[in-house]
């Protein structure tokens, strides 16, 4: 059973604070599914994303990579996002890239 407490194992860049809203570029580890193949061989992916910090709270971060660039075309458009959510305990490194 996984402990419900969150490890504050990844860094943000010290210089510079992180909004929603800011572009990021952020280093995590992502889930790796196997089947029929030699288990102890498999180990989770080191993977890297940027986008749009959409949502941060205590245990996972959302990050937007593609959405419309006019969100009040139709209603929706303004619902329709493309992106990723990130638990905190697998994030190595957020960065603000702009």
């Amino acid at each position: 059973m996984l402990s419900k407490t969150t490890r504050k194992n990844y860094s943000y860049c010290q210089h510079e604070k992180i909004r929603v809203g800011d572009v990021v570029y952020v280093r995590y580890y992502d889930a790796v599914l196997f089947k029929d193949t030699l288990s102890s061989q498999i180990k989770p992916l080191l993977r890297e994303a940027l986008g749009w910090l959409d949502f941060e709270d205590t245990e996972y971060i959302r990050l937007v990579w593609e959405r419309y660039a006019e969100p009040t075309i139709n209603e929706e458009s303004r619902i329709r996002q493309t992106g990723v959510a990130i638990r905190k305990s697998d994030i190595i490194e957020v960065r603000k890239v702009a």
